[in-house]
């Protein structure tokens, strides 16, 4: 006997055996119970996901000896010579090859004639959206009012594509994408019937590489069996589906956020022995960074994942925002890599980035010397009220300290600059104003109009980088008040308006230009002169 591959094999005979879609079998299973039919059926939906199952078990219902309901019995003459394609009153077409109108025309001809064996004459017209307007034109009639003894189910993957005098004229079904977990979940049943060895790794790189088709799924599933001569591990279904080991992936973001370009570089090396398709390994880091940043916002998901210990390791060396920078980089790398002079070379060169960009504190890269007491840069502020490349609070001196800070009242404008702070934090704390400490607790004041910034995970932030600059565990609390505070930010936005105006009274008033104004009779418009650092 020949075999049978698992696409078919498992191919389900009734609704109970259908692997999600339940929006879809429950108004189906109710229509059937309760004889409330209509005459054309569209189920639209990716490739894989039940169209064409969905609406054979439907014929199976509909036509069953033993009676029409949502349960056909699969023994009857009807219900068998349905499952093995013979049955003839169910007629499937295939529009992709009989897209002509005379093809159309040939088809409903023999409409009006009653089914030879059946209770209903089924018409199954796969990808309708490939039929010609001409074909469309010709079915419209008898899709709106078709004989009793006829029912139309349409498939297609491409719904846009068909005209919307059709559309008015069938009951659509959308069939979503199935979950990685649902088709996981499948795979194991039929890996268990079948006697198969597995990994689950395995499983669940086939469930996440099957991009929510089933059919995908059980395709590749034969294909992993066969290149593993019956077993199932996941080295060999790496190898197969062209994908890294997570241990390169998680080596290489090591290296990352550890800075190590050599360490990196030789990850590179390694990996390049396997001949990897380094574009599905920029698919693996973006999709293991798109993890970690779900782990980072909703601690409680890492247990849904296969790699927690990575994925908590790694949280704690890379803030939320190197993740969103490094899975950017990764995802437009992936757009550039086809212009590199060679895979590996992009693909270094996208990791290189990753470091290149990598955000870094104000206070990084100074060389200090034993007893030597640098002053403070400039610091780069880039937030709403600044501008890239514009200086600011460069008046005070500060010291840059690398031990734990006793206590004393600070200067909160210093203060902000020498904690490890970056992104969003480090804007919470520029819109603030110090005012006291009680116990182990500084209270702080902002705006009520940045009230919206002191989310818990940012306050987090900050406490975090106050608790490791004083050497003591310190809370926060932040009160929104109404009133003319003095924060860093406040400060930096004046200090700029007095540049600005500073900048265009010295273009108003220079001679040259005011001789220019008085021979083309125009005048200066302040708000395109900008101040030049």
């Amino acid at each position: 006997m020949s075999y049978q591959v698992l696409a078919r094999k498992w191919r389900p005979r009734n609704f109970a055996e259908i692997v999600g879609q339940e929006h879809v079998l429950k108004a189906l299973v109710n229509a059937l119970d309760h004889n409330r039919l209509h005459h054309a059926f569209l189920f639209t939906g990716t490739r894989g996901v039940g169209k064409t199952t969905i609406a054979r078990i439907l014929a199976k219902s509909l036509n069953c000896e033993k009676g029409m309901s949502s349960k056909p019995c699969g023994e009857c003459g009807a219900c068998v010579e349905i499952d093995a394609g013979r049955f003839v009153d169910l007629i499937e077409v295939d529009a992709a090859s009989r897209t002509k109108v005379d093809d159309t025309r040939d088809l409903l001809d023999n409409v009006q004639y009653a089914p030879s064996r059946g209770r209903y004459k089924v018409y199954l017209i796969d990808e309708v959206h490939m039929l010609s307007t001409h074909s469309f034109n010709a079915l419209l009639k008898t899709l709106e009012e078709p004989p009793p003894h006829v029912k139309f189910l349409l498939a297609t993957t491409d719904p846009q594509k068909l005209p919307v005098t059709v559309l008015s004229r069938c009951l659509q079904f959308n069939l979503k994408r199935l979950s990685v977990s649902l088709i996981q979940g499948h795979l194991k049943h039929i890996l268990e019937a079948e006697k198969v060895p597995q990994e689950p790794a395995a499983v669940a790189l086939i469930a996440t590489a099957a991009d929510g088709s089933m059919r995908d799924a059980l395709s590749v599933l034969d294909q992993a069996i066969a290149y593993g001569d019956g077993n199932l591990r996941e080295a060999e279904v790496r190898t197969m589906l062209g994908s890294i080991e997570q241990t390169h992936v998680r080596a290489l973001l090591e290296s990352v956020a550890g800075k190590d370009a050599e360490t990196l570089l030789a990850t590179v090396a390694k990996l390049d022995e396997q001949a990897p398709d380094y574009e599905l390994a920029l698919e693996d880091i973006a999709s293991f960074l798109q993890r970690l940043a779900l782990v980072q916002t909703v601690p409680g998901m890492s247990s849904e994942f296969n790699d927690t210990a990575a994925l908590q390791t790694l949280s704690a060396q890379l803030s939320p925002e190197d993740v969103q920078l490094y899975y950017q980089i990764a995802l437009l790398g992936k757009r550039d890599l086809p212009l590199a002079p060679s895979p590996r070379s992009g693909f270094e060169m996208i990791l290189l980035r990753m470091l290149a960009f990598a955000p870094s504190s104000a206070t990084g890269n100074i060389s200090t010397t034993p007893g030597v007491t640098p002053t403070r840069p400039a610091l780069e502020v880039t937030g709403i009220n600044s501008k890239p490349g514009v200086t600011a609070l460069q008046e005070k001196p500060m010291v840059i300290r690398k031990s734990v800070q006793a206590w004393q009242e600070p200067d909160w404008i210093g203060l902000v600059e020498c904690l490890d702070l970056k992104g969003a934090a480090q804007q919470l704390a520029l819109n603030c104003a110090y005012r006291r400490r009680e116990g182990d607790v500084l209270y702080l004041e902002m705006d009520v109009a940045h009230e919206h910034m002191a989310t818990d995970q940012l306050v987090k932030r900050m406490e975090d980088s106050l608790s490791r600059y004083y050497g003591e565990a310190l809370k926060l609390r932040i009160q929104p008040v109404s009133g003319n505070l003095e924060t860093p930010a406040k400060l930096d936005a004046h200090r700029q308006t007095e540049r600005l105006k500073a900048a265009q009274d010295a273009i108003i008033a220079d001679p040259k230009v005011q001789e220019l104004c008085e021979v083309f009779g125009t005048q200066v418009n302040p708000e395109l002169v900008k101040p030049v650092d």
